[in-house]
């Protein structure tokens, strides 16, 4: 689950740093029956302010009044959904950097010395993470001796291992 809103990965046009820290922050502006709203994201390295686009050129009546409600209010949890909203990402050329701002909750681990454990992995957010990183930090395996599972039939999912997942998915650990 997230523990604080992922970096932005963009390029800041006065130092060239290439992270963003979202503020939480939200500017709407109108212009007649037209309206735009930003999310305010701030460089990491010297502090300039960027705006994500959210609406453009939206008219008044087609934005749902709870939405505007939640840009005047800086809902966090709303710039959160924004963040992870693939039509947002693209729209602005963002990609997230989810590193550190997520934390794993195993509901203890009292069934790891079992002989075989199914294990089903549910994600409250849409973080791409690393399913061997994922499996040994909860198993408390190393990375190495994860892999070795995998590569022996130890360890076991329906789905690829490798790579990034950001979806809900089982494996089976047999010891």
């Amino acid at each position: 689950m997230p523990t604080c809103l992922p970096l932005v990965l963009r390029t800041c046009r006065t130092c060239a740093s290439k992270r963003f820290r979202a503020s939480g922050k939200f500017r709407v502006n109108a212009h007649h029956k037209l309206l735009d709203a930003w999310l305010l994201v701030l460089c990491t390295a010297c502090g300039d302010t960027a705006k994500l686009t959210v609406l453009e050129r939206a008219n008044v009546r087609s934005v749902r009044p709870e939405l505007l409600d939640r840009l005047h209010a800086n809902d966090l949890g709303l710039a959160a959904e924004l963040l992870q909203d693939p039509v947002v990402q693209r729209r602005n050329r963002i990609v997230l950097d989810w590193d550190d701002a997520w934390r794993l909750d195993t509901g203890g681990s009292d069934h790891l010395d079992r002989e075989v454990v199914d294990v089903s992995v549910r994600f409250a957010a849409r973080i791409p993470v690393r399913p061997v990183r994922l499996i040994a930090e909860g198993c408390g395996l190393s990375r190495a001796e994860t892999e070795r599972l995998i590569a022996e039939g130890g360890l076991v999912s329906a789905v690829r291992l490798s790579g990034k997942l950001s979806g809900d998915f089982t494996f089976t650990l047999k010891r």
